[in-house]
């Protein structure tokens, strides 16, 4: 009996050992808690409101007078309830903007909200909002801008301690705050004082940043800190409200700076960056920040926010979508009725996740805490992991019945870091994988990677991912069908957009049959490259050809590499090579979609023809 026990105890022991597979290293750089819980924010509310908006101004000159300020119906709760129905999860205030008029009644200057008509200069609207917020459950921020067109001292080391003092007032009066907003504008015309002129800063030196980071971790540490280049987050580069669908969460440390010039850089972010610096796609419900009353038939649509959405929140960043608030006091109806429809929307698109609590089949496991089943569970902090050195792998999900899918969801378990680099998902159609018809390229995921394409349907799909910056750690796979919505896959000739360009060593006038936007034209090229010159060096993301819709389409691209250079006898960096699927039954627009560069010149090689013997024929080609 006690050889038994023993044997038996050895063998819990084993079995024990066999269980206990080593948690993933994280992979530098990781986020901060505080970070990781400000991405999941995904969608926040930005409140521009002062001066400029009973000015008619976006960016105040600071002359304007205080007592234009006179907002009669303000109601924050209003705006606050607009938030909490679109799905915001807090809002951030301009709590001061470029004209340098406060909204709180500070002592540091006569160019604030006391010295205004609104309840006879006692009103307090960034304490009024923080109220509102706390009441309702959702979070509170303010900006504050760092140029200030007002004050007579700006550029002066005095005007840098009266920014400090407006700091230290917003972080230690009006309770938490999740971030802390620094614009990237500085310095220039302004009316500082009543001199009108032009002032000049260092922008890398003049506010001594690293003071006002010393600052916010001693009073708020839980807050994340926004400028250009982090360090908390980033500017995406743009104010359109979307980040590349390549979009890393790293900038290389020190080198981004406010006013930075290679700004469209953000959108990427750095993929050999040593700093974790997510990106923040800031945009404006109207064509302006400030309110303005001809801008009231020109709101978003809830459809325009839900592609919004898609290429900010689902291209790795979150989405801080700004509301300017009108001479009332409150959001225009217009606004808010769009933002509640779009997040309804959003909702009405991603209600039923297909695979939850599939099992799934994956090529490699890291062991049972690590399992492919994790990606179902609906859980944040469970994830699929290989095994070290593992850097590409496949999981495929059996659907219990067929269903149309056109939309998927996936995230990686971003507090150890981001990996995967490309990945593919495909679909099974009697038998055959193939791949979903997609409108980007499939590069990075990070926190969240929402997909959009061509309604699928299958009782089966994969996701291959092919490269990555160590093993893989992924945390929810989704998918969904979303109905079938506008969104378009497949563009028509007359409507591809290309940056202009010749094609070397071809006739001129064969060569306009490719670019003259008619699909019954098409240009034939002798030999399997073709050299393309975009007469300057233009950053490009995408290729699209048009096969020869003749009825027998001839001379189609089977198999294809892309290489792009700025020297045409150095051609030679390979940025794309893949087949097009299908495209002898079905020779529609092929569009390839990859990581952004720069470059003068691209060149099509066909690797593999449908048949061998014919010259390559393009009907309409386009490159973005």
């Amino acid at each position: 009996m006690k050889k038994h026990f023993l044997i038996f105890g050895a063998g819990l022991l084993l079995l024990s050992a066999c269980n206990s597979v080593k948690a993933p290293e994280a992979i530098l750089p990781i986020p901060e808690a505080k970070q990781v819980e400000w991405q999941k924010m995904e969608t926040y509310a930005f409140v521009h409101f002062g001066l400029n908006t009973f000015n008619d101004r976006e960016w105040g000159y600071g002359d304007s007078d205080p007592k234009t300020f006179n907002p009669t119906r303000l109601d924050c709760e209003q705006w606050v309830q607009t938030f909490v129905k679109s799905g915001m999860k807090g809002v951030i205030l301009t709590a001061k903007h470029h004209d340098g008029f406060c909204l709180w009644p500070t002592q540091l200057t006569e160019y604030c909200i006391r010295n205004t008509p609104y309840k006879d200069g006692k009103g307090d609207i960034v304490r009024e909002l923080s109220d509102a917020c706390k009441k309702y459950g959702i979070k509170f921020a303010v900006y504050l801008s760092p140029w200030d067109r007002h004050q007579a001292n700006y550029g002066s080391p005095e005007y840098v301690e009266y920014f400090y003092k407006q700091l230290n007032e917003l972080l230690t009066n009006y309770g938490d705050v999740f971030e802390i907003w620094f614009d990237g504008a500085n310095g220039g015309d302004g009316w500082y004082g009543g001199a009108k002129d032009s002032r000049t800063i260092d922008r890398k030196t003049y506010y001594d940043y690293p003071r006002a980071y010393k600052l916010i971790d001693e009073l708020q540490p839980q807050a994340v800190i926004f400028s250009d280049g982090g360090p908390g987050c980033r500017w995406v580069g743009n104010e359109n409200g979307f980040a590349g669908a390549t979009n890393w969460s790293f900038l290389r440390a020190g080198e981004v700076y406010p006013g930075y010039p290679k700004y469209r850089e953000l959108q990427y972010g750095h993929a050999d960056g040593n700093q974790w610096v997510a990106a923040e796609c800031d945009v404006s419900i109207r064509p302006g920040w400030f309110y303005h009353p001809e801008e009231d038939d020109r709101v978003k649509t809830a459809d325009a926010l839900t592609d919004l959405y898609y290429r900010s929140v689902g291209h790795n960043a979150t989405l801080l979508l700004n509301f300017p608030v009108d001479r009332d006091g409150l959001i225009h109806p217009t606004d808010s009725a769009n933002a509640v429809n779009f997040h309804q929307n959003v909702q009405k698109q991603l209600a039923h996740n297909l695979l939850a609590g599939l099992s799934p089949k994956a090529s490699d496991e890291r062991g049972k805490t690590s399992s492919a089943k994790a990606v179902t569970d609906g859980e944040y902090d469970t994830y699929w992991a290989t095994n070290d050195g593992v850097n590409s792998a496949t999981i495929e999900l059996d659907l219990p019945q067929t269903e149309k899918i056109n939309r998927m969801m996936l995230q990686e378990y971003i507090p150890l870091g981001q990996r995967v680099k490309s990945f593919v998902v495909e679909y099974n159609q009697e038998g055959e994988w193939l791949p979903v018809k997609l409108n980007e390229e499939t590069t990075t995921i990070g926190y969240k990677r929402l997909l959009r394409f061509e309604t699928v349907t299958t009782d089966k799909i994969r996701v291959r991912f092919t490269d990555s910056r160590a093993c893989l750690c992924i945390n929810n796979i989704e998918a969904y069908y979303a109905g079938e919505s506008s969104d378009t896959y497949t563009a028509k000739a007359e409507e591809l957009k290309s940056y202009p360009f010749t094609l070397i060593g071809v006739d001129a006038e064969e060569a306009q049959k490719c670019m003259d936007k008619n699909n019954q034209t098409t240009c034939f090229i002798n030999g399997n490259t073709l050299l393309i010159d975009l007469g300057e060096e233009r950053t490009i993301t995408s290729f699209h050809y048009l096969p020869d819709q003749s009825e027998y389409n001839k001379g189609i691209i089977s198999s294809y590499e892309i290489s792009v250079g700025t020297d045409s006898n150095a051609v030679n960096q390979v940025v794309a090579k893949d087949e097009f699927s299908n495209i002898k039954n079905n020779p529609i627009l092929q569009s390839v979609y990859f990581t952004p560069v720069n470059a003068r010149y691209v060149q099509l090689k066909a690797t593999r023809m449908i048949h061998d013997s014919e010259p390559m024929g393009l009907a309409e080609i386009g490159i973005q």
